[in-house]
């Protein structure tokens, strides 16, 4: 058995084993539903009912979409190019620590101290991945581990910020930070409702991106370096900035998941402000395809599962663990996937 390249894979290739891959995955979730002894079409109906099935639902599954949407748009734009961002999380805890450090105290009008709280923390989780890529092409050092290494250099930074610079005096139990002045919160999109303008941020960074990807010269950089580096590099692209420039894009869209969850949903920051979101990120591009826009159907999807499974776990007894699975279930078959898109087996 070899793997075999394919030239120009078509259209059914491309769209059908992708599709194939999420059937699969629905597939696994019905089995594990019935090994956890529950109906499977009430189980997955219990998901998408406490996903989608009322206002409230919708607009908290929208609300944990957000921080995925910008951390999904993060590993998309690095991996297109072939640059492995494995420290969205420790990026996304960069963006949060500038959003508090700026945002404890009003010093201006809230119309100019909120996006300069923006443009800090995307500067902020920027240069936490600019200084693994400098590695990378100045000393080949591989970028998997040093962004991987950055995740917990940062937790643990903010563990030391919440239990003591940036401890909140009047906090109890779980340590967390002082809080974001009240006039520097993100505003709610609409009155009375949890869902703020996080949420439309990140809809339009996704448009941009594409936009980048599609319509700019350093968007067909970014595609020419992923392809091929020594090929770009004969064709006079200059990889390693093209590469510099895209860690840039890729922490910034990193902190403003951070800069968003602060702003616009907890107020402060804590250990537990990230339960994962900058290695769901991951998934969610991955099983986009790292298309920009395909980024925000997927983060809702995901969000959608983690949201419903909450809800499925309390009605219907079937641990919420089921979604952590699907997850990575989800990204294994979409791996598959994209190999058999790009090669064919042949036997013999």
């Amino acid at each position: 058995m070899r793997l075999e390249p394919i030239a120009n894979p078509g259209p059914a290739r491309i769209y059908g084993l992708p599709a194939l891959a999420l059937g699969a995955t629905v597939l696994v979730a019905s089995v594990l539903a019935l090994i956890a002894g529950a109906n499977p079409f009430a189980t997955l109906g219990l998901i998408v009912k406490g996903a989608f099935g009322s206002k409230f639902a919708t607009l908290e599954t929208l609300n944990r979409a957000t921080p995925l949407i910008f951390t999904g748009l993060a590993v998309a734009v690095a991996f297109r190019a072939k640059l492995w961002n494995i420290g969205a999380e420790a990026q996304l805890y960069a963006g949060a620590v500038m959003t508090v450090l700026i945002g404890m105290h009003s010093w201006g009008a809230p119309w100019l101290q909120l996006p300069v709280m923006a443009a800090l923390s995307i500067a902020a989780g920027a240069l936490v991945l600019l200084g693994p890529v400098l590695l990378k092409t100045r000393f080949g050092v591989d970028e998997v581990v040093t962004t991987l290494l950055f995740n917990f250099i940062m937790l643990l930074f903010v563990s030391y910020l919440v239990e003591g610079p940036l401890k909140d005096p009047a906090g109890m139990g779980w340590p967390k930070s002082v809080p974001v002045a009240a006039d520097l919160r993100l505003p709610r999109i609409a009155q009375g409702l949890r869902l703020h303008w996080g949420f439309a941020l990140a809809l339009i960074s996704a448009l941009l991106i594409w936009v980048i990807q599609t319509r700019t010269v350093l968007g067909y950089q970014i595609r020419a370096v992923g392809q091929n580096p020594q090929a770009a590099r004969f064709a006079g692209i200059p990889v390693n900035a093209v590469l510099v420039k895209t860690a840039l894009i890729s922490g910034g869209l990193a902190a403003l998941a951070g800069f968003s969850e602060v702003a616009g949903l907890k107020g402060h920051l804590s250990r537990d402000l990230s339960p994962g979101f900058g290695y769901t990120g991951i998934i969610v591009a991955m099983v986009a395809l790292l298309h920009p826009l395909g980024v925000v159907l997927t983060a809702l999807f995901v969000a959608g599962i983690f949201v419903g499974a909450d809800s499925m776990s309390r009605a219907a007894g079937v641990p919420t663990y089921i979604a952590d699975i699907l997850m990575a279930v989800a990204l294994l078959f979409m791996v598959l996937a994209i190999l058999l898109t790009r090669y064919r087996v042949v036997w013999r």
